[in-house]
């Protein structure tokens, strides 16, 4: 999240679990690269976040970190359990056992679905005070990535962390502002990651067998476009990067670092995005009302939402936490 604000209008439709604004004749001819995002389930979160899709349950889990709630959203049915908890929750992701993993503000918890009993798995930053944790995923071996943030987003305070289910934890990167969207290349040797204010995606060579990382240097400027959050990518090593403060979802060919593609967000804040589905080939989107005016939240009453778009391309299973 970012404390910034422009206004950018996007319309929704196009597919059909979302109903259009406007008759076909009256809306805006869109490029074969483009897309708008449908409506999939309506709320008001106040920062949607952490979207990963559990091909096993075949749900849609997310959270809203500032409403302290973990989500998990039967995409058939459109039924919705939701789990309250105490401490804000930067990220979720399914464990191999059933349950879910879940970065609260002070740790990292396994957290029973059933008795919602937590069990702390590591207190990374237990000696570091105002500190959250944030974005984060699970890489091809199961290890959880996870990064964190000051709460007043001072510059260089936070750090990116892997951690493994005996509970060790390895700073892996410091100096880190905004930990965000994290994926990994088909082949394993590939690392993208996004640390917001930098404006670029991070890209570094990776060892699987290890899990250590090298070789960094940067992908993509977005300064004309909005702030990089979460990401995700598909199954032809696109990574798809959702805008803060611009109201979209940008196709990065990770071979060539330029745009490719967009889905335009009747949203302001974007923040994260899973493929999911039947076929993994629907992208659900993420959104937040915080840090927008009253005009903007009037001209886009629907951000907060789960969005959806059909891209032509299919994601692939989300890395569940080894254990």
């Amino acid at each position: 999240m970012m404390k910034k604000s422009i206004l950018v209008l996007a319309v929704a439709g196009l597919i059909s679990c979302g109903e259009k604004n406007t008759k076909d004749s009256e809306a805006p001819k869109l490029a074969a690269n483009e897309w708008n995002a449908a409506l999939f389930y309506e709320d008001q979160n106040e920062l949607g976040e952490g979207a990963i899709w559990n091909h096993m349950t075949n749900e849609l889990w997310s959270i809203d970190i500032e409403g302290k709630k973990f989500f998990r959203l039967n995409v058939s049915t459109k039924k919705r359990a939701v789990h309250q908890l105490e401490q804000r929750i930067g990220t979720i992701v399914p464990a191999t056992d059933g349950r879910a993993v879940l970065a609260l503000q002070d740790g990292i918890y396994y957290y029973d679905l059933d008795s919602s009993k937590l069990d702390l798995i590591v207190s990374p930053e237990a000696e570091i005070s105002n500190m959250r944790f944030n974005d984060g995923k699970c890489d091809p071996s199961g290890r959880l990535w996870v990064g964190s943030m000051h709460l007043d987003q001072i510059d260089d305070a936070a750090a990116l962390y892997k951690i493994d289910s005996s509970g060790n934890s390895i700073q892996m990167l410091d100096s880190v502002t905004i930990s965000n969207g994290i994926a990994w290349s088909a082949d394993k040797k590939t690392m993208f990651y996004i640390d917001t204010p930098d404006g670029k995606v991070r890209v570094f060579d990776y060892d699987d067998a290890t899990g250590t990382i090298s070789n960094e240097r940067y992908m993509m400027d977005f300064s004309e476009y909005g702030y990089p959050d979460g990401s995700t990518i598909d199954a032809e090593d696109n990574l798809w990067v959702c805008l803060w403060n611009g109201g979209k979802v940008l196709r990065i060919d990770t071979k060539t670092g330029t745009i490719s593609g967009q889905i335009h967000v009747p949203a302001h804040n974007i923040t994260s995005c899973a493929f999911g589905g039947k076929n993994l080939d629907s992208l659900f989107i993420t959104s937040a009302r915080v840090d927008m005016r009253a005009s903007e939240l009037d001209a886009m009453p629907l951000s907060g939402s789960v969005f959806v778009a059909v891209p032509g391309v299919k994601g692939v299973k989300a890395s569940f936490f080894a254990n």
